[in-house]
């Protein structure tokens, strides 16, 4: 056999085939492809890209540097931001380009990105630029950089309320695979509904690699029939206020849903005819529940024998009610498995609420059915606890033989792991790849 035909820019250049790249490299050629979309359906646009780099996104500039020969023949801009606030101020600033005479190109789609406190500090630009809206080819995916256990940060963050705060959609990717499709995902939902999208990310993905079939035509994306208000939804000048807000809650969040609904963001993975636990599960917790499942022995095939379904989220706010109550309802039992604090559980339970007594489950997620702690907040969730909450609710209406022996097995691994603290303490220093190791220097005399 003969072998491929392979080079270090396929990642970028390649239109159709199988590619080798990380999460932070999918960032990267994410902006390529849809400019060859754009250009496929007649539409000559151009890219601005800015914001300030912090794990898991520290690579992320370094890459697109290197990328810089692609990204110049795409009419792709990257300017890194001096902080996160005046990057995303020019984000913002990128939608506003149709808005004047002698534009240069149909429209400019906009990435922002920025670590965890890189979206605390962003929050005033983000509302007044998600009230105003995008272009109608223009767009904007504000990426965020999670640190889940303040690996390299001074708090552990979660960025989804922050954006909930602002009214921006939350897209969460579970792999490479999903980086690529939710971006493009993204910048349309971001069309079609004038909200900026916001695109969370976790070292857990941003640091993997994976070998992926890719095709820039092959993802097709449906526009839902709306029901647009005069005018429609995009940018405009002049734009009273209250007249935006209205516009964002009576219409631009409600087009986000029927976006959602239409292209299946948010599905069922594994299926059953009857069900009688439902998972519903988002991001990097997908990858922990499949990691469970497979720790358990249970596949497909025993899932749809058990009665055990699976419901992908990748919508998480505002969580799509149509299909999660179809995927939920019926179900003795809905186990949530999200990190952090709640987020889909407290839109499941709203949703769940009026079914007939008969349909509504019992929903468990941060808490068990006894109102115990089940999935903790704090810290990070990992495949073996997962594991376990599944069996055991497995357990309580089916009795399999391998997922007992499997549990045991689990349990007497994590007893058997279990070792006494260190006394050791670690010298606060920055991480190498951190822009504060070199720029921060304290003066003689002072502390730091």
């Amino acid at each position: 056999m003969a072998l491929a035909d392979v080079s270090l820019d396929d990642k970028y250049v390649l239109d159709k085939g199988r590619i080798f790249l990380t999460g932070v490299q999918a960032l990267v050629r994410l902006p390529l492809i849809q400019r060859r979309r754009d250009l496929a359906a007649g539409k000559n646009t151009g890219c601005f890209i800015s914001g300030y780099r912090g794990s898991p996104l520290g690579g992320y500039d370094q890459q697109l540097w290197r990328a810089g020969k692609q990204l110049k023949q795409h009419f792709v801009h990257f300017q890194p931001g001096v902080n996160e606030e005046l990057a995303a101020t020019a984000v913002w600033g990128s939608q506003q380009t149709n808005l004047f005479a002698g534009a240069k190109h149909d429209g400019v789609f906009g990435i922002w990105y920025g670590k965890g406190p890189g979206v605390d500090r962003s929050g005033d630009v983000f509302k007044h630029a998600n009230f105003a809206g995008t272009s109608p080819w223009g767009g904007v995916l504000a990426i965020a950089g999670d640190d889940h256990v303040a690996k390299s940060s001074t708090v552990p963050h979660q960025s989804e309320f922050a954006f909930v705060d602002a009214s921006i959609p939350v897209l969460n990717p579970a792999g490479v695979q999903d980086t690529l499709d939710f971006g493009l995902l993204g910048f349309a939902m971001s069309r079609f509904s004038s909200c900026w999208v916001g695109f969370k990310t976790t070292a857990e993905i941003m640091d993997s690699a994976a070998s992926v079939e890719v095709d820039a035509a092959a993802l097709q994306i449906a526009l839902p029939d709306f029901m647009m208000p005069p005018g429609g939804l995009h940018i405009r000048w002049p734009d009273p206020w209250l007249e935006q807000e209205e516009r964002l809650h009576s219409f631009k969040l409600p087009a986000v849903l029927a976006f959602a609904r239409a292209n299946a963001i948010d599905r069922v993975v594994i299926d059953t005819p009857n069900p009688r636990l439902v998972i519903v599960t988002t991001g990097k917790s997908y990858l922990d529940v499949r990691q469970a499942l497979d720790d358990l022995g249970i596949d497909d095939d025993l899932a749809r024998d058990i009665g055990l379904r699976v419901y992908k989220v990748g919508m998480p706010w505002p969580l799509e009610p149509t299909k999660a109550r179809a995927a939920c309802a019926g179900a003795e039992r809905v186990l949530v498995v999200e990190e952090k604090r709640a987020l889909i559980e407290w839109q499941l339970k709203e949703q769940l609420y009026d079914l007939p007594s008969g349909q509504r489950p019992k929903i468990e997620g941060k808490h068990d059915e006894a109102g115990g702690l089940l999935f903790r907040a704090n810290g990070e969730l990992n495949a073996t606890e997962v594991a376990l909450a599944i069996a055991d609710r497995v357990l309580a209406f089916a009795d399999v033989e391998r997922v007992k022996a499997r549990r045991a097995l689990l349990r007497q691994r994590v007893e058997g792991g279990k070792v006494a603290p260190s006394a050791f303490q670690r010298t606060p220093y920055f991480c190498s790849g951190c822009p504060h190791n070199t720029s921060t220097r304290v003066p003689e005399g002072s502390r730091a």
